[in-house]
């Protein structure tokens, strides 16, 4: 069993229902298993297009599936909730980023880990650090250290 961690948010419609929802079906999901569920935070959009402020947060998982799988359920789970991919850095209904899987540093086509820009998102590292304090990012250093570099 590997332990993984993902990135939720939401910035469309009614962003706690979403999220909720994708918890709910990454729980149900064989093979993964929530752990832990960080608080959810209101964080403004990174990029060039105007849109209204997120909901992010992390969810702990525990999986038997190897990281290709893990990040092909999660893109299967947007999908199902009505996730269109359109603008890059657009709104969205709902998010689902594979940030860390164990120690695993992968860099192929399509999955590249850990999450190639986490080390710049104070919105995807706050809720690391709240679920995982002592979390060294592998390839990039303790969360806590990545987190202080943002300040």
């Amino acid at each position: 069993m590997a332990t993984a961690f993902v990135g939720i948010g939401s910035n469309l419609g009614d962003r706690e229902t979403h999220l909720r929802t994708a918890l709910e079906a990454l729980a149900a999901e064989e093979g993964i298993d929530a752990v832990e569920v960080s608080r959810l935070r209101e964080t403004e959009p990174i990029g060039p297009v105007e849109q209204g402020p997120f909901l992010n947060g992390a969810v702990k998982v525990t999986t038997e599936l190897p990281p290709r799988e893990l990040l092909a359920r999660l893109l299967n789970i947007e999908e199902r909730l009505g996730r269109v991919r359109g603008e890059r850095f657009g709104p969205r209904t709902i998010d689902l980023d594979l940030l860390v899987y164990g120690d695993a540093i992968v860099d192929e086509p399509g999955l590249t880990l850990p999450h190639p820009r986490l080390h710049e998102r104070r919105f995807a590292l706050e809720p690391l650090a709240e679920l995982a304090p002592a979390l060294v990012v592998p390839g990039r250093g303790p969360v806590s250290a990545l987190l202080a570099e943002l300040e």
